[in-house]
């Protein structure tokens, strides 16, 4: 690349983070809805949430430039897809249908402040 010495600068993903106005709520759906457990770090402030290998964050990201609700990108890893699906709606989250793709399935729901999130099941 040009003479620049090839250097591994990231080595793994630190964490994830959504902004939330509502922590607590927040903490509530994930933990109460999702089954998440929380991780090292909580408080009203901030929850972080221990998800396989990495860690899920939740806080007021306001002051430094993340509008609540208009997070994306995080995909929770799941082993019945259509049994969180219905645990989602029955929280009173709308959820899209399940897509079937040739490798896995997939549906798409937003958290309580509108931050959007996929739940995935790998087939077999």
């Amino acid at each position: 690349m040009g003479g620049i010495a090839a250097i591994s600068m990231v080595k793994e993903m630190a964490f994830f983070a959504y902004s939330v106005k509502d922590v607590p709520k927040a903490r509530a759906f994930y933990e109460g809805v999702l089954g998440l457990r929380p991780g090292g770090l909580v408080s009203d402030h901030w929850v972080e949430f221990d998800v396989g290998n990495t860690t899920f964050g939740v806080g007021n990201g306001e002051p430094l430039g993340y509008v609540p609700g208009k997070s994306t990108g995080a995909v929770f890893e799941v082993d019945d897809i259509n049994a969180v699906r219905e645990r989602l709606k029955e929280s009173g989250s709308e959820v899209s249908e399940v897509h079937d793709n040739p490798s896995c399935l997939s549906c798409f729901t937003n958290d309580p402040e509108g931050n959007r999130f996929a739940i995935h099941q790998r087939k077999a």
